[in-house]
Parts: C-alpha cells; sequence; structure tokens
C-alpha cells in the first residue's frame, strides 16, 4: 500500500432519505412502517422506513409483496421536489468542507477531504461535524463511511447504519475485503455476483485469487476494477464534475397495454419528463432508447443515435414513437415503457432539421 497516496474519503448517505423526509414533516407518520411510492397493484417501493425495513420491505420491491410483509404498512406518494431542496441544503454543508464533492443521488455522495477548507486533519471529525449540521438544518440522520478510497467509503458507510460512521484505514481494508461477500461489493449486481459465484468467486478472499487475465476474460472492462478492489485499492478519484451517462424515465401500467395509439400516448409523459431534466441542466443527448418490458417481464429495447444532440422534446417523442411502431404487433401485451437519453452532452442544436438518423439499433 506505500505506493498508493493516502486519501482521506468521506461517503454520506442519508438514511432511508424520503422516507425520513415525510416522516419529518408529517408527525403522525413517525415510529410507523411507512413506504415511499405507489400502493397500486403494480406499485413499487421507492424508500422505506427503518419501522417498515424490519418486516423485510425494501426499495424496489413490488408495493404487494411489501404489503403482504407488513400489513399495516403505510404509503405515500413521492414528493422529489420536497426532495431535491433538501439534498441542496444538505450539499451546501458538504461544500464548506471541500469543493471536491461527487453527488451519487439525491441522498449520498463521496467528499474528498484530504485537504478540506477547514484545515482539519482527521477526517472521521469531519464525517461527525458534517452529520451533526445535516441534522440541525434538516433534522434527518445521516450516515457516513470513512476510508482511504471510494470503494471501501462506500462499504464503510453501511456499517453502523442508522445515524452512525465507521472506519476502514488502510491497514484493515484489504483484510477487510477478504472477508466480505462479493455480492455485497458496491458494484457488484446480482447478475455479476451470480456469474462470480459459477467461477466459485463468493468472497473477497475468492475474487482476490483470481488473475487480472481471468477477471478481464470474464467480466471485460470490469476486470481491473475487480481485481483492485479485491486487494483494498480503488484508484477512481471523486469527481465533482462528473457527468451522468443517461437520462431516463419508465412507467408500469396499471393494466397491460396491447394498442400501438395508446402505448405511443404513454410514451409522451416519459419524454416530457426526460426532457424536463435536460432543459433543467442544459444538456441534451444524441441517442434516445425505448424500453418494452412484456407480461411475462421479458423486454426489448429499441435505440437510435443521431449526429447531433436531440434539440426539443417533440423530436424525442417522434423519435420514440418510431422505435414503438418498429416493434408492432407487439409480441405480448406491453406492461412497461421507458424512455431514456444517453450520448449526453451539454450543447443543445438550435436547429432541428441538423439531426439525421446515424444508427438504429436492436439490442
Amino acid at each position: 500500500m506505500s505506493n498508493i497516496p493516502v486519501r482521506k474519503i468521506v461517503h454520506v448517505d442519508m438514511d432511508a432519505f424520503y422516507a425520513s423526509v415525510e416522516q419529518r414533516d408529517n408527525p403522525e407518520l413517525r415510529g410507523k412502517p411507512l413506504a415511499v411510492g405507489g400502493s397500486a397493484a403494480r406499485g413499487v417501493v421507492a424508500a422505506a422506513s427503518y419501522e417498515a425495513r424490519a418486516f423485510g420491505v425494501h426499495s424496489a420491491m413490488p408495493s404487494v409483496t411489501a404489503k403482504r410483509k407488513c400489513p399495516d404498512l403505510i404509503f405515500v406518494p413521492p414528493r422529489f421536489d420536497d426532495y431535491k431542496v433538501v439534498s441542496q441544503q444538505i450539499r451546501e454543508i458538504f461544500a464548506e468542507y471541500t469543493p471536491l464533492i461527487e453527488p451519487l443521488s439525491l441522498d449520498e455522495a463521496y467528499l474528498d477531504v484530504t485537504e478540506n477548507l477547514k484545515g482539519m486533519e482527521i477526517a472521521t471529525e469531519i464525517a461527525r461535524e458534517i452529520r451533526a449540521k445535516i441534522k440541525q438544518a434538516t433534522g434527518l440522520n445521516a450516515s457516513a463511511g470513512i476510508s482511504y478510497n471510494k470503494f471501501l467509503a462506500k462499504m464503510a458507510s453501511d456499517l453502523n447504519k442508522p445515524n452512525g460512521q465507521a472506519v476502514i484505514t488502510p491497514k484493515n481494508g484489504p483484510g477487510f475485503v477478504e472477508t466480505l461477500p462479493v455480492k455485497k461489493f458496491h458494484g457488484v449486481g446480482p447478475a455479476t455476483a451470480e456469474r462470480m459465484r459459477k467461477y466459485g468467486i463468493e468472497t473477497g478472499l475468492d475474487l482476490k485469487s483470481k488473475s487480472l487475465v481471468f477477471l478481464q476474460e470474464h467480466f471485460g472492462k470490469s476486470g481491473p476494477y475487480f481485481y483492485g478492489i479485491a486487494r483494498g485499492i480503488d484508484e477512481r478519484q471523486v469527481r465533482p464534475d462528473r457527468i451522468r451517462k443517461s437520462v431516463g424515465a419508465e412507467d408500469t401500467f396499471g393494466e397491460d397495454i396491447d394498442g400501438l395509439q395508446r402505448a405511443t400516448a404513454e410514451l409522451k409523459p416519459l419524454a416530457e419528463k426526460v426532457w424536463r431534466y435536460c432543459e433543467a441542466q442544459s444538456i441534451s443527448g444524441k441517442t434516445v432508447t425505448v424500453k418494452i418490458k412484456y407480461s411475462d417481464f421479458t423486454q426489448a429495447t429499441r435505440s437510435r443515435t443521431c449526429t447531433v444532440p436531440f434539440a426539443s422534446m417533440a423530436d424525442v417523442f417522434d423519435t420514440t414513437s418510431e422505435l414503438l411502431a418498429a416493434v408492432y404487433p407487439f409480441n405480448r401485451p406491453v406492461r412497461l415503457l421507458g424512455v431514456t437519453l444517453s450520448s449526453l452532452t451539454n450543447n443543445q442544436p438550435s436547429d432541428v432539421t441538423e439531426r439525421q438518423p446515424q444508427l438504429d439499433l436492436n439490442l
């Protein structure tokens, strides 16, 4: 480890953020099992309070499953505009300590405090102070992980949740990783964890036993990352200018859709949502993708990449409509549609006529 510069990275993660905001703003919800999301038959839990988590309810769980696990579960619709306001308050607190802030979402961020604006030498004290200020300003609890790289800081922030913090030192980092199941690694999703299991990789120590060549051969571009984190090494920098790779929106319908006209109509609010975000951020994209999930949960995507970024919501909607029409008649009734804009850029063209289709991908 001696040849690796020791950095001081803090990962701050708000505790049950959406649900906590709802409980803060409505005293009647405090201490009760709460889910933010839709309670309809095809609703999904966006966030769950710790009272609900005690019953096994978690984010991304179908609402019917959540209700079965916790019959007294209270559903409230999300208020994203309110969450964004609170998130901005939190980021202003981060900015008092360092300009090197990399937000991952509304409720979590990496901070590089190696050289910080307060001149504080001990990162654990910085994390403790930040958490106290968040509590004072918002009334909400935050947890934090402190380590010498992003991967371990992220892992540490889960160790003493809720309302706690943990440190993983350079001395303890490699040993900590060895004992950890790979399915708990940040960056290893369920599908990747299953692939690793087939190769006999179930813990960090198992991962460490594999060569770089093996990991590159079987996991492609992620191979070097897996090789490093198995040894407690992660050289990624905290990037305050981190650019989103894509912007997307999707919707699961209360009833499956058979007809093209109705399915096309459902694309419009999705395109509008994506475009509103792009306009607010002064960005656009050159690639638009339509996601279709059928009643049997199989799915398909259709994409089109243009030579210049899209210039308007109408243009995005027209293109997605064409892509959807290309798969009609549908194989099966449609239960979900999604629209994603990628190949993002800060340059939005002013002339729609400049755009010419370059590629049509059947993914």
